[in-house]
């Protein structure tokens, strides 16, 4: 009788290894990793006003020029656009800096792509309601 491997050679050889160009690529959607990097930013911003909208992000994957390791294939980078909106008053810088931290760690530890930058754009702020004054506009 015979034992045959999983590379169907009856002599339980193990084939000769394939150059990492010739393997092929996985390929990861830019709407998948916008998908992670707003959930990131959702983690990030931590509680926001009722009336706020949700984290959004935009995603441009390229090609990024260094290799891991020579002969290996190239890695791809991540640009990623942030869109929130925040309670006021708050730290604006501190939290967008937060956030850019967050995303970047997040979207190269679930995707394994380099994000060299997160852009955080503040669409609106949401003034907090002082306690015990009547809601209303502020002038």
């Amino acid at each position: 009788m015979t034992t045959v491997n999983e590379w169907g050679d009856g002599a339980g050889r193990r084939p000769a290894a394939v150059p990492a160009g010739r393997r092929g690529a996985t390929r990861i959607a830019d709407r998948v990793v916008a998908k992670v990097a707003a959930q990131a930013a959702r983690e990030a911003v931590g509680p926001l006003p009722p009336d706020a909208g949700s984290p959004s992000a935009t995603v441009a994957v390229r090609p990024h020029a260094r290799t891991p390791s020579p002969g290996g294939p190239p890695v791809d980078a991540a640009h990623v656009r942030v869109h929130l909106e925040l309670g006021y008053p708050t730290d604006i810088g501190a939290r967008c800096h937060e956030v850019r931290r967050h995303v970047a760690e997040r979207v190269g530890a679930l995707v394994g792509m380099e994000v060299p930058e997160v852009v955080v754009q503040v669409e609106r702020l949401h003034l907090a309601p002082a306690p015990g004054r009547a809601q209303g506009r502020t002038r």
